[in-house]
């Protein structure tokens, strides 16, 4: 009985260690963020930089579930960048955040679609989590404010240097 016993925790404990070991190659589970960072830039009709924001950059399903959860806050020029495989209707919430962000939805052709500004993490006033959606095959999250302050808006080119990207 004892032996039994002893046997089936093992199993279980060995089925739980291969789920996690799966899991994490995958990149189902990882770390809340990455330690990848990119430089984000959104130009004007000339060209010119109008924003710069150093990105941490969030692109396997774990650290794009985690997002800015795990933060306190964004200072100004800080920024997430969630990376996408392809451009589709995204759907962002501000899960587990105490602090407001303007969230850019930017397009396969790098183009800003769409620009949320979500000041109130938490539910909206019929109990449901606040959603943010737009077309878009990358997101980037800045401090509340950023896009206005820096006259971003839907149109604008992006120039995002990623090392995979093609």
């Amino acid at each position: 009985m004892v032996l039994e016993r002893v046997r089936n925790g093992l199993l279980v404990v060995a089925a739980v260690a291969v789920v996690g070991m799966l899991l994490v190659q995958l990149g189902v589970v990882a770390a809340p963020w990455s330690e990848e960072r990119t430089e984000v830039r959104i130009l004007d009709d000339d060209g010119e930089p109008k924003a710069v924001v150093d990105a941490e950059v969030a692109d396997t399903p774990g650290e794009r579930y985690t997002g800015l959860s795990d933060h306190d806050s964004l200072e100004s020029g800080e920024a997430m960048l969630f990376v996408h495989g392809g451009e589709d209707e995204r759907t962002y919430v501000m899960r587990n955040m105490d602090f407001g962000i303007d969230i850019i939805f930017i397009g396969a052709d790098r183009e800003i679609t769409t620009i949320h500004h979500a000041p109130e993490p938490g539910p909206d006033d019929d109990g449901n989590e606040r959603e943010y959606s737009g077309e878009a095959q990358w997101v980037l999250e800045v401090p509340l404010g950023y896009a206005n302050e820096t006259d971003v808006e839907p149109g604008d080119e992006v120039e995002i240097d990623l090392e995979d990207d093609e």
